[in-house]
């Protein structure tokens, strides 16, 4: 089965296809705030203009916007081809991809830059990926102590560090090439967004 990735959560854009647990095409460019005008092209620009049998999106957390306009290109092309259309998170990609790379590693946290100067905070265990803790938004401070000694990646992991006083992890963004190190366990989300904190707006007393 081939599988059109879409991930839009950071400040990155990217899409490949993957067949059978293979990359055959993929993009990958730091767009900022871009998503919307790169994002239909760069799929586009994929072997066989990335038509596929599936379509997986990062559902997040991450940019509010960037989220929401991967979402809105997965479901609509979901449903003008008749495929199916499930969603995987942000912070899993991340660790299934440092996981990979880093055979050494038992655990780790991913920590992906939020909102008011938070960061989205996650632990994971490797051998087989499982998610230790569950996802938060915590202060660098809060989320160093959380993180204990673990190898931290992700877009906040430099706040994280600073926050530590040590730089055992790197600053990533999310690629959709590294879905094929997803489980099947972590791609079957709905298609939806993870926003990973409370909304801002209040309802009036």
């Amino acid at each position: 089965m081939r599988v059109l990735v879409i991930e839009t959560a950071s400040a990155a854009c990217s899409v490949a296809l993957i067949d059978d647990g293979r990359v055959v095409s993929a993009i990958h460019e730091v767009v900022g705030r871009g998503h919307a005008e790169r994002l239909v092209p760069m799929i586009s620009e994929l072997a066989g203009g990335g038509r596929a049998d599936a379509i997986l999106v990062d559902c997040g957390p991450g940019s509010f916007t960037g989220v929401r306009v991967g979402l809105a290109a997965a479901r609509a092309l979901a449903f003008g081809w008749g495929v199916p259309v499930h969603g995987f998170g942000a912070p899993a990609l991340l660790a299934a991809a440092a996981f990979a790379e880093r055979p050494d590693l038992t655990a780790l946290t991913v920590a992906i830059t939020g909102g008011h100067g938070e960061l989205f905070v996650q632990r994971f265990a490797g051998l087989t990926l499982t998610e230790t803790t569950s996802l938060a938004s915590l202060i660098p401070s809060a989320a160093a102590e959380s993180a204990g000694d673990d190898w931290v990646i992700g877009s906040g992991a430099p706040a994280l560090l600073a926050a530590r006083g040590d730089e055992h992890g790197a600053d990533r963004l999310p690629d959709a090439s590294d879905a094929h190190h997803l489980a099947p366990a972590f791609t079957t989300l709905p298609a939806t967004p993870v926003y990973g904190r409370a909304p801002d707006a209040k309802l009036p007393a």
